[in-house]
């Protein structure tokens, strides 16, 4: 039963219903989200075309493209009509996207604020089912020497070793640190862990002459800083 079933094509559809020729004629910025998601389908199932099933998939995220960036193959496999190989193509396309922001040469870029970190570092967490905790090092300049992954967790926490941090900071050079980790949930409000671990090394980054610039919880493209909130 399973191999009689017809996929409807995008060569199928009307002239007018067709994305990809609308983008060769009209170019990428005229098509909608849903079209564009159509385009990497290719095609629909039996009872929907590529862009019915585009269309349904965004309307179940509230047509939210970094809601819809955040499925897991698994989740998004759930959908009749999208496939392994759909579903890859999916995550690809939105893999590329976010490394398309993380081409600029971080390491040259100055930090003037808690906004120019989040813009690296966004990069990094974005849309991540899981925690994970990244450190900015900085010279004497603001200038980033490095930006680096120091541990990676499940969905409501992550284990921080602060002698990794230490290491890394002396080891570069580093005048000040800027730490960041991720709520999968988008609850950017820090936890007492959050608090904890952040005031441990701010203290140990002390002893060597280093200081703690800043602690970014990012989540849902937003973030907290505690340096702006006063409380670093």
């Amino acid at each position: 039963m399973e191999n009689n079933i017809k996929h409807i094509s995008l060569k199928s559809l009307s002239e007018d219903d067709r994305p990809r020729e609308k983008l060769i004629q009209l170019g990428r910025q005229q098509l909608s989200d849903a079209e564009l998601l159509a385009i990497i389908l290719g095609s629909g199932s039996a009872n929907e075309t590529a862009i019915q099933l585009a269309q349904r998939i965004l309307y179940e995220h509230k047509n939210d493209v970094n809601t819809l960036a955040k499925l897991s193959l698994n989740d998004l496999r759930k959908y009749k009509g999208v496939g392994p190989a759909k579903a890859v193509n999916i995550a690809a396309a939105f893999e590329l996207g976010r490394r398309r922001k993380d081409v600029d040469q971080t390491e040259k870029q100055k930090i003037g604020s808690s906004k120019d970190a989040f813009k690296i570092l966004n990069v990094k967490l974005a849309d991540l089912p899981h925690e994970e905790f990244w450190i900015l090092l900085l010279n004497r300049g603001n200038k980033v020497i490095k930006t680096e992954s120091i541990s990676k967790g499940g969905i409501s926490g992550t284990v921080v070793d602060i002698r990794l941090v230490s290491k890394s900071a002396i080891e570069h050079n580093s005048s000040s640190v800027i730490l960041a980790h991720n709520h999968p949930s988008g609850n950017l409000k820090p936890s007492e862990q959050d608090l904890d671990i952040t005031k441990k090394i701010k203290e140990t980054l002390k002893l060597f002459d280093i200081s703690l610039f800043d602690h970014l919880i990012i989540g849902d493209q937003n973030y907290f800083s505690f340096a702006d909130e006063g409380i670093l």
